[in-house]
């Protein structure tokens, strides 16, 4: 079953308190002040431990009040109070997706396992990316260089959390979903779980979940620095 828990210990390293330390993904980077990852039923939620302890104690104190989503794009009822607490500001936020249990076998599509390959459309890309955690990285392939990608953008020994790239002309031409389909299908294939994640503003992305059935079953919400 997909939780909010899952969803939180695949996307950052947590110390042995429970808090924020890094992003899990290669090239870790800091991550946010404070998450919270709500569902229907339940929530789950993390500090970064760089913010203090008296801060982090009475954050903590405010997270398990918070009452489960009803409204899964309703900011947290005590936002406010996480954001001042924190004194950071509004950071990520957006809905956690599940894939349904059979997806259609996608075509035109193949795996990538050169990061040169990508560095004609994508920025970003480092020696050894995809071999440390990336990988499968699958690849819509338009003049020898791939033009849209689906990759591991987290990952934990349970599950991997999709993160899609589309070359900006070659976006609204139904990549976007091949890509995703082929990596979920291979995430399942090596006993892994398949997430998805899309800000609240990021419509092309919200367009794939909706096209490839997805199915919305928490939010996150977040306090970046």
């Amino acid at each position: 079953m997909i939780t909010p828990e899952l969803e939180l210990k695949t996307c950052f390293v947590l110390d042995d308190r429970g808090r924020i330390v890094s992003t899990r993904e290669p090239h870790a980077t800091h991550g946010p002040r404070f998450t919270i990852i709500r569902s229907a039923t339940e929530s789950a939620w993390a500090v970064h431990q760089d913010v203090p302890k008296e801060l982090s104690e009475q954050i903590a104190v405010l997270a398990r009040r918070e009452p489960p989503a009803g409204d899964l794009r309703a900011a947290p009822v005590y936002a406010a109070e996480y954001l001042s607490l924190t004194g950071g500001r509004p950071g990520f936020a957006g809905p956690a997706f599940t894939f349904p249990e059979t997806l259609a076998p996608a075509t035109g599509v193949v795996l990538v396992d050169d990061e040169r390959l990508l560095l004609r459309n994508f920025r970003g890309w480092q020696p050894g990316e995809i071999s440390e955690g990336r990988a499968p990285v699958w690849a819509v392939i338009e003049d020898g260089f791939p033009v849209s990608i689906c990759f591991c953008a987290r990952r934990s020994d349970a599950a991997a959390a999709a993160g899609l790239e589309t070359a900006e002309v070659y976006r609204g031409r139904g990549f976007g979903p091949r890509v995703t389909a082929a990596w979920a299908m291979a995430v399942r294939a090596i006993g892994s779980v398949p997430l998805y994640s899309a800000a609240w503003s990021n419509e092309p992305s919200l367009a794939v979940a909706r096209k490839l059935g997805l199915t919305a079953h928490a939010a996150f919400w977040s306090v970046s620095e």
